[in-house]
């Protein structure tokens, strides 16, 4: 099938992921450099009477367009968009750098043994930058998880997908329920105020994730994931270090990585909790 999308011509080539906002597929450009590009379909219907592009995809679109000026290397790139109404239908078309895969099945591709250090310390270091460069840009992303993380064959970390992120107002009301339960910070669960340290407690569990292999809150309601994060926090440091994989890394730096990711990135008060300008200074990430 070919298609078109303004100037860049593209072929679809697979479909590679669905969701409730549409499809995802694999695309070749063609002509040019032939670059592998990712196709994100958006299908929608409107009432006749309110004609016209849904807030959240107008959203997403502008805040990638904004962030595609600096073209920062942690942040997946959005190269083109076009928007058709067919009849009552509107189709939505983004079109991204392709990137071989996500954080999720990369993580499913671990050996047995885990990550070693220079992995997770590289994985994190490019996630918090990405981070950095959204917030310094007072974007919050608001769904921060592995799926949303992607890894190329290279080791370059991307994030994506901004169908919930919004720019940050001190007079807007935010909106609740945002971020996969599994790593929802405890005030979004409470419906409490949020800043940009709710991307922060999702970062705070994905490093952990890099070392378990697993999801570190693993709730299946909002009740019960709040369960699970207050008796994370009064396990003890030795509990954990024993759920960790021993031949990953030295005793020394579990330490510190402990120290790191539970005192300051899954600390349950928003105003403690770690930015992500200064877990960049973390001693973990120091040259060595």
């Amino acid at each position: 099938m070919n298609s078109s999308v303004e100037l860049l011509s593209y072929e679809l080539l697979a479909e590679v992921g669905q969701g409730s906002f549409g499809r995802v597929f694999r695309a070749r450009e063609v002509g040019g450099a032939q670059r592998l590009l990712a196709v994100k379909k958006f299908n929608c219907r409107w009432d006749a009477a309110e004609a016209g592009i849904p807030a959240s995809m107008i959203r997403e679109v502008a805040l990638l367009r904004k962030m595609g000026f600096f073209n920062h290397p942690n942040i997946v790139r959005l190269l083109d968009a076009s928007a058709v109404s067919v009849g009552s239908a509107l189709d939505l078309t983004l079109v991204l750098e392709y990137v071989d895969q996500d954080l999720s099945t990369y993580l499913s591709k671990a050996p047995a043994s885990g990550l070693s250090r220079g992995v997770i310390k590289d994985v994190m270091l490019q996630l918090l930058r990405g981070l950095d460069f959204l917030h310094t840009n007072l974007v919050l992303h608001r769904d921060l998880k592995p799926e949303n993380v992607l890894v190329s064959s290279r080791g370059e970390v991307k994030i994506a997908d901004f169908g919930l992120a919004r720019l940050h107002a001190f007079n807007i009301a935010l909106t609740p329920g945002v971020v996969t339960l599994w790593y929802r910070a405890p005030e979004v669960l409470l419906n409490a105020v949020y800043m940009f340290s709710v991307d922060m407690w999702s970062a705070g569990c994905i490093f952990a994730e890099l070392f378990l292999l697993r999801p570190l809150f693993k709730g299946y309601t909002e009740v019960q994931q709040l369960q699970k994060i207050f008796e994370r926090a009064i396990m003890s440091i030795v509990a954990f270090l024993a759920a960790l994989k021993p031949m990953i890394v030295s005793e020394q730096l579990l330490r510190r990585v402990v120290s790191f990711y539970l005192q300051r990135c899954l600390t349950f008060s928003p105003s403690r909790r770690i930015s992500a300008a200064k877990a960049l200074t973390h001693a973990f990430f120091a040259k060595t």
